[in-house]
């Protein structure tokens, strides 16, 4: 026996009771279902749509909610609540413009609602903010577009546009933990959002994990087909790590010069991406010995973000550069830099020997001064190279920060010292230019 409209209102409305006492209780789930109940069996009444509303916002369902605010004011356009309901949501997921005509709508049946002309007003702020952000994004201030993003959130805490956003700026500023954790948070709301997918790629490409960051990126463009940010940074992603692993396969194969263009090369692809720049910066570095333009590419990445890394890298390079241009005491010598006590020692006796000025008396005055010079930076290098101490600050570059080992050497002193004793020789002449050795 069907149920006469009056029996199915007197039905619903009870329905609806119960869920206004699960709503008083803060039980919105059950509350959820006693006003579907009621919107089941009396279909076409608007407060029920409006109450089920009320309730999916208090579960921040807010989509939904919106729907069912609708549904409301399509029921009855002078539901004043619903108007509200339906601009909050509209607010809260980040449509401002939509929420103001909702607010505007509220104002015309009510001009006095103090509620609707504090929210229309929170909606021109966030237009404001969103106005703001685009401009500072153009301008490459991420620090800006993050602060207009925290503000516009205060009001929108639910749009995942300007979650995204942010993320993708704090990616940008090399913010990545905090990147990482916003777009995380979206993708537990909605694992299908092809924005957050594209900025947990981006904080791992910057953070060099390229093969990671492509998986991202492709995932991305699953989602969103048409996600042109995506399809550039993945095509970046693949270009860098195809150029440097080109770079390193022609070091390897001792090519110092085709290594140094590709490396060159895969600077160009993307300025932003400090870190994988970074490491091309120090390999290039590595195969080029040029030094100078190492110190500048690290002055570029360092203005670019004043980190430690960028700092120690910078100031890496500039050491590099002071050792570069300095004397190296084991060509000197003749010998490599894991060279023994004895090897330094042997090659000191037998090119302080060659250089010794009394062996080149016979010669011109030209070839006197190229031979004093030798023998003088033979007793200079054999004086560091022979000290465990400061052949090691030598060898770390450290005897650069000070002046400890920037002393005068004589030559001649470090030779007499050298050959003194037991085993001590003079020269004797034979004849013009010809020399043979006395020992003692």
């Amino acid at each position: 026996m069907e149920l006469s409209d009056e029996e199915l209102e007197r039905e619903a409305e009870g329905y609806k009771e119960q869920g206004n006492a699960f709503y008083i209780k803060k039980d919105y789930s059950e509350a959820f279902n006693y006003y579907t109940k009621a919107i089941d069996v009396c279909p076409k009444n608007a407060s029920y749509y409006g109450n089920r509303a009320a309730t999916l916002m208090m579960l921040s369902r807010y989509r939904e909610a919106l729907e069912d605010s609708q549904q409301a004011v399509r029921l009855d356009d002078t539901f004043m609540k619903g108007h509200l309901r339906e601009g909050k949501c509209h607010l809260l997921l980040g449509n401002a413009m939509a929420a103001s005509r909702c607010f505007q709508k509220v104002l015309e049946l009510e001009p006095d609602n103090s509620q609707a002309q504090q929210e229309l007003k929170n909606a021109e702020s966030i237009l404001e903010y969103e106005r703001m952000a685009e401009i500072g994004f153009e301008k490459r201030d991420f620090r800006m577009v993050v602060f207009c993003m925290d503000r516009a959130l205060e009001s929108a805490s639910a749009c995942h546009r300007f979650k995204v956003l942010k993320a993708e700026c704090l990616a940008l500023l090399g913010r990545y933990p905090e990147a990482q954790s916003v777009a995380s948070d979206i993708l537990r709301m909605d694992s299908t959002n092809g924005d957050a997918l594209y900025v947990r790629g981006l904080c791992l490409y910057y953070e060099d994990c390229i093969d990671k960051a492509v998986q991202f990126f492709i995932q991305a463009l699953r989602m969103a087909p048409d996600h042109e940010k995506a399809r550039l940074a993945c095509r970046n992603a693949k270009a860098l790590k195809a150029k440097k692993e080109e770079g390193n396969k022609a070091f390897k194969e001792g090519n110092f010069e085709e290594a140094y263009e590709l490396y060159s090369e895969a600077l160009t692809i993307d300025p932003n991406n400090i870190k994988t720049n970074a490491k091309l910066y120090c390999n290039r570095a590595t195969v080029g010995s040029k030094y100078e333009e190492a110190v500048r590419d690290y002055e570029k990445v360092y203005q670019t973000e004043k980190t430690k890394e960028h700092k120690h890298l910078l100031k890496t390079a500039q050491l590099e550069l002071k050792k570069s241009k300095r004397k190296d005491y084991y060509k000197v010598l003749g010998v490599d830099k894991n060279a023994t006590e004895d090897e330094i020692k042997k090659a000191y006796r037998k090119r302080a020997l060659m250089h010794h000025p009394d062996r080149h008396s016979g010669a011109s005055a030209e070839v006197q001064k190229e031979e004093e010079k030798k023998f003088k930076e033979v007793g200079e290098a054999f004086t560091v190279l022979s000290d465990p101490k400061k052949k090691s600050r030598y060898d770390s570059g450290h005897d650069l920060e000070d002046d400890d080992m920037n002393m005068d050497f004589d030559a001649n002193n470090i030779f007499k010292a050298f050959f003194s004793g037991p085993g001590g020789f003079s020269f004797e002449a034979s004849g013009p230019g010809n020399f043979f050795f006395q020992f003692g």
